[in-house]
């Protein structure tokens, strides 16, 4: 049980790429996003977050315990993080403007993951395995907030 948790808390290996593993998880998790979507764009992507924040708050003690605190190759709250980014998306299934969108949320995530600003570090200062998580959360959400005021705003300009 405790290498399926840890193969789980790496995104199936992801965690063990080289450079930004967080970058990679955050990366791998796109194509669950969009077929979760696709299954279901109602209650797909609440059902992925929610799977997402289960397997980051499970398998957390499991990484922390082979790898040390908050791990690098622990990238299970970077999926959760990057999960709730989208989750005031709606994708049209044309291919080009989906992949500019999920790309788009990927570099906000990883930006705001990345440089933690207006309160994200804060979060880190939680113990355990709820820090460890809340700070992708919080991330994910302001790559929300921004990623949704950049489609209005582009629907907004005259073309």
């Amino acid at each position: 049980m405790r290498q399926f948790k840890i193969l789980l808390g790496t995104l199936f290996g992801a965690g063990y790429l080289p450079r930004a593993p967080g970058t990679w998880g955050s990366l791998f998790t796109l194509p669950f996003i969009y077929l979760f979507y696709w299954v279901s764009p109602q209650y797909g992507l609440p059902l992925f977050l929610l799977i997402t924040i289960i397997l980051s708050l499970w398998t957390t003690s499991e990484c922390v315990g082979k790898f040390g605190k908050d791990p690098p190759s622990f990238v299970m709250d970077e999926a959760a993080g990057q999960t709730v980014v989208f989750m005031a998306t709606a994708f049209h299934f044309t291919l080009l403007p989906d992949l500019i969108i999920l790309l788009t949320g990927f570099l906000l995530f990883r930006a705001f993951d990345i440089i933690k600003p207006l309160g994200i570090d804060k979060l880190e200062e939680i113990k355990g395995k709820y820090g460890i998580l809340a700070d992708d959360l919080m991330a994910g959400f302001y790559a929300l907030i921004f990623l949704e005021g950049s489609i209005l705003m582009y629907q907004l300009l005259p073309l």
